[in-house]
């Protein structure tokens, strides 16, 4: 028994040795990291605080962070960090879903994972999950609670087991990170609300409307017509606080330290649960100046390169993805600078909304100039592209362009709007407005993918005719948004053309917001035609299949590649180059409603297309309605 029983404790105390070495070692390759970024960090920091224990405060939780992040995560730190530009290949596809919608909860998710793999998805967006007050989230942007998950969705536990799951499958995890703003049920708010000093200070706090009244008369009102102005008077506290979104989402004051601090923990802890890319929500707003637009400050560049800076060193195989709502000349801030880099990945949002003003116009030289501005960019610059997601289409277009053509910005607007209603310009269309202003005559769009292509109009009229044009049209916007330089993101339901879901004004939680039109359910039912050529979802689901094959294979598509516009002498016909390490590629798209050619002069040899597997000339293309080409030069042996 003696001898077992020293057995035993050797075993125990090698075990010991053995963890106090791996923690050793750990703790050197934090220290690198450590020491290679913190005269910068805390030169960032000084400047901006002025505040040396705050500052070693946060260093101190750091190093307690990455002691706790497990060993799984920590290896995928090392895989990335050997392999910077993981992320930049051609394999990388996103989607991105409202739990409840797409699986009702976490563990649904993760009984789903199959589903998404057969996708061809490896990098899955869960829309905002953290807790919320029913009926006062604004779609889950109302966070209470950065470190709960809301009960109807599961635990921390659970997304835990789901990003684990994924990660077993070569799945990225993407979440919001809301940090401009909490929910005013949030902890710090209701401590702010009984008069709390140390809170109502990291919030904007005011006892009159001075103040507010100076704010309000340089800063742009972001919801003029649901949610006028950028403060609310709190009556119980006798105090107006700023509200730039919603009166029940209170901005956070980042000139506060503690703010500042607190919140980036909240970062690091979602980041141990095993989320790979971390969407920054609402990044232009998060510093607050009196006499300026509090918009694109000096001052949000430096939180986010500290923001960038400390997952290098906690956890560097997490991506910063930016939400920058502007034209993509303008994000480019945003991504830093090569040797001071700020988020990874930013959204193409003005792209976006180009693609939909050139389907209702069928007129591509608008997109045309969007591109070449994008593609003269540097490549380490990398876009998220997408057709669809689950927020409204603002038509923030290049006007000063359409002006030189004869289009004026409001009758555009009206134009657009209409057309994508289904009551102008011979459209196929189906949706609603959101946040209409009739004094202005501004407002926003919203409707699903297939809907805006015609599939909703041409179920309803059972006209087979027009639905094989819409869904011919729908897969061809798919095919030119993965010509686009970045990474495709689909949203969920579009794989199988789910149409507007008009079920919401039912719920009084959701009747107000027409946004909730294109956020129905997933309908499993529907997804299980997905392999028959037959049906609707069949056709829509193996076709983008197959444009998913063709960019997983092709090395053109890495998002580094030499991209451009081609003339094409059509207005409605568009024409993308790809190039990369001798291999050339030419997407041709067709946005009207009949055949075409493309006058194309690529003389340069023989083209094989992609889709059809018919070799072709690059010249004089004949195009069908809505149809397109993945023209490849082949290779001369």
């Amino acid at each position: 028994m003696a001898k077992e029983s020293r057995m035993v404790e050797n075993k125990m105390e090698k075990a010991k040795k053995q963890k106090e070495v791996m923690i050793t070692g750990e703790e050197e390759i934090y220290q690198r990291r450590f020491e290679k970024y913190h005269d910068e960090l805390r030169w960032l920091y000084m400047e901006l605080y002025q505040n040396g224990s705050m500052f070693s405060e946060l260093c101190d939780k750091m190093k307690q962070f990455y002691l706790e992040r497990n060993r799984e995560l920590k290896d995928l730190d090392f895989q990335r960090e050997a392999c910077s530009d993981w992320y930049k290949q051609n394999d990388l596809l996103g989607m991105m879903f409202y739990i409840d919608n797409f699986a009702k909860n976490l563990k649904g998710v993760e009984e789903k994972l199959g589903y998404i793999e057969q996708c061809s998805v490896n990098y899955i967006h869960l829309m905002p999950f953290l807790e919320t007050p029913e009926g006062r989230s604004d779609g889950g942007y109302a966070v209470s609670d950065f470190r709960k998950v809301q009960e109807k969705l599961g635990t921390m536990e659970d997304l835990e087991s789901l990003t684990a799951a994924c990660h077993k499958k070569g799945i990225n995890v993407c979440m919001d990170f809301v940090m401009n703003h909490t929910s005013e049920d949030h902890e710090w708010a209701q401590r702010a609300r009984k008069g709390e000093g140390e809170y109502m200070s990291r919030y904007f706090f005011f006892d009159n409307s001075y103040i507010p009244s100076l704010y309000e008369k340089t800063v742009p009102q972001v919801f003029p017509t649901t949610a006028p102005g950028n403060f609310t008077w709190i009556e119980d506290a006798k105090h107006f606080v700023m509200t730039t979104f919603y009166p029940y989402q209170w901005d956070l004051n980042y000139k506060n330290p503690r703010v500042f601090n607190e919140m980036l923990y909240n970062f690091l802890y979602l980041a141990n649960r095993g989320i790979d890319i971390i969407r920054i929500d609402a990044v232009p707003y998060i510093w607050k100046e009196l006499n300026t637009p509090c918009r694109n400050l000096p001052q949000v560049h430096t939180i986010v390169r500290m923001m960038r800076i400390i997952s290098e060193i906690v956890c560097p195989s997490v991506l910063l993805l930016g939400e920058v709502v502007m034209e993509p000349e303008k994000v480019v801030p945003y991504f830093g600078t090569v040797e001071k880099p700020e988020c990874h990945m930013l959204y193409n949002v003005t792209t976006m909304a180009t693609t939909w003003h050139t389907v209702a116009t069928r007129d591509v030289r608008l997109l045309k100039k969007q591109l070449d501005i994008v593609n003269a960019l540097p490549k380490e610059y990398v876009f998220l592209n997408y057709l669809r997601c689950h927020d409204d289409i603002g038509w923030g277009l290049d006007y000063q362009t359409l002006k030189m053509e004869g289009i004026e910005e409001r009758a555009h607007k009206k134009y657009l709007n209409d057309y994508f209603q289904g009551y102008a310009g011979e459209s196929n269309s189906r949706g609603e407005l959101y946040n209409s202003d009739p004094v202005t005559g501004d407002a926003r769009f919203c409707g699903t993918t297939a809907s805006m292509c015609g599939i909703e109009k041409a179920g309803f009229e059972q006209n087979d005719a027009a639905m094989e044009k819409a869904i011919r049209f729908d897969i061809m916007l798919h095919a030119y948004m993965f010509m686009q330089s970045g990474i495709p993101v689909l949203y969920s339901g579009d794989e199988i053309g789910q149409v507007n879901d008009y079920t919401y004004k039912e719920n009084p939680n959701k009747a107000a917001d027409s946004r909730y039109i294109h956020r129905g359910a997933m309908n499993w039912e529907l997804a299980k035609n997905s392999s028959d050529l037959k049906t609707v979802e069949g056709k829509l689901f193996l076709g983008l299949k197959q444009l998913e094959e063709i960019r997983k294979s092709e090395k053109v598509f890495v998002s580094y590649a030499d991209t451009w516009t081609i003339e094409t002498w059509d207005a409605s016909i568009l024409c993308i180059g790809r190039y990369w390490e001798g291999e050339k590629l030419i997407g041709i798209f067709n946005f009207s409603e009949t055949d075409k050619t493309a006058w194309i002069n690529e003389t340069d040899g023989e083209y094989i297309d992609l889709i059809s597997k018919r070799e072709m000339k690059a010249s004089g293309v004949d195009i069908p309605a809505y149809g397109f080409y993945y023209l490849k030069k082949k290779s001369v042996d």
